[in-house]
């Protein structure tokens, strides 16, 4: 049923729903701040080690697979696009790392990256979560693109799983911005607002990559490959080693190898 409704609609409106969605996931997770301050640390680790790994095999079958198959297609060496736009995507990410100010979630205010500021702890925080949702936005954008173009490998619920796996990354990160707000003080509707607010960011970054998909063809392998690499930058950043920062390592590692087994289940049911 989800399949049939988004196959009607253009790849920019299949990345704008699918963004959407993740941004919703971010807000729905902030808005846990109205029902308790607190949720288990054990049942967030194991969400964000699941979403890992689906994120990881998508990085894959719905990126770096159709990069290559596209790029034989074009009659290039197949392997060259993949690697220069997954290396490109990975250092894009590390210079932004290391330039925009911002601050990990399980760190103190004292282990704020980027350049030095005296921004507040929340703002450093949404920034963080900001600067990791763009490029989770745009290979989303990019995924539904290389369903338009019709690359074989590339397939809409291998796109819908993707955006599935990053919502489900979202949600713990904007219930660990929005609690602790909440603890310090915060109105619960201050919390939310700041906890929702960096997941705005995503159906923008979703929409501007479809589109330029799209609109050039000839940049689609690089495109891919870039928002691949983008992606395991943010898994091997963020995602996992906030799920094992609390000493939940087990339960992340089990949902990381859950999420990497399941993403063709999910591919499937969708």
């Amino acid at each position: 049923m989800l399949l049939e409704f988004l196959s009607g609609l253009s790849p920019v409106m299949q990345a704008l729903m699918g963004t959407l969605f993740t941004w919703g996931m971010t807000a729905i997770g902030a808005a846990s701040v109205f029902l308790f301050k607190t949720i288990s640390r054990k049942v967030l680790d194991g969400m964000l080690g699941f979403a890992a790994g689906v994120m990881i095999a998508a990085s894959f079958w719905s990126l770096l697979a159709p990069a290559i198959e596209l790029s034989e297609e074009m009659g290039l060496i197949p392997w060259i696009p993949a690697v220069v736009g997954f290396l490109v995507g990975g250092v894009f990410l590390r210079l932004a790392d290391r330039i925009l100010p911002h601050l990990h979630l399980s760190d103190p205010i004292e282990k704020a990256e980027g350049v030095k500021t005296s921004l507040h702890k929340t703002t450093l925080l949404v920034l963080a979560i900001t600067l990791h949702n763009i490029p989770e936005g745009l290979a989303v954008g990019v995924a539904f693109g290389a369903v338009a173009a019709g690359i074989p490998s590339a397939s809409l619920a291998g796109a819908v799983a993707l955006a599935l796996g990053i919502g489900i990354q979202n949600f713990p990160e904007g219930l660990a911005v929005s609690v602790p707000l909440r603890r310090e003080g915060f109105s619960r509707r201050k919390s939310f607002f700041y906890g929702q607010l960096s997941g705005i960011v995503e159906p923008i970054a979703g929409v501007l990559g479809a589109l330029a998909v799209v609109m050039m063809r000839p940049i689609l392998p690089y495109a891919l490959a870039f928002a691949a690499g983008a992606m395991i930058f943010v898994v091997v950043e963020e995602a996992i080693p906030e799920a094992s920062a609390a000493g939940n390592t087990h339960i992340a590692t089990l949902g990381c190898g859950s999420g990497l087994e399941k993403f063709d289940l999910i591919t499937g049911s969708i």
